[in-house]
């Protein structure tokens, strides 16, 4: 009788998906927003591994993490933000 109540509730809150969610456009639009979410979260697992030392581990040397630090900006750039750099825009107000 619990599993036909969870059933039942699982279908519940699918269903309510469903029903918010009827457009395929709009299906792919929270799939790709998903999808960059996780590539976000990936590229910055993987560049704060390059700070973490681990015990045991032995000496940790820095690696070259290009790669990921440029999918990381690439897919915050998707979500529109963008990482400033401060050393510039001293300069420009200086210049003013």
């Amino acid at each position: 009788m619990e599993k036909t109540q969870q059933t039942e509730k699982s279908k519940n809150l699918l269903g309510k998906l469903k029903e918010g969610m009827d457009d395929k456009e709009e299906q792919l639009v929270i799939l790709s927003t998903f999808v960059r979410l996780g590539v976000v979260i990936w590229a910055g697992f993987i560049i704060s591994l390059n700070y973490i030392e681990i015990p045991g581990y032995g000496a940790q040397t820095p690696k070259d993490i290009t790669f990921p630090a440029s999918i990381f900006t690439g897919a915050l750039a998707t979500f529109g933000l963008q990482p400033s750099n401060n050393s510039n825009s001293k300069e420009k107000k200086k210049d003013d």
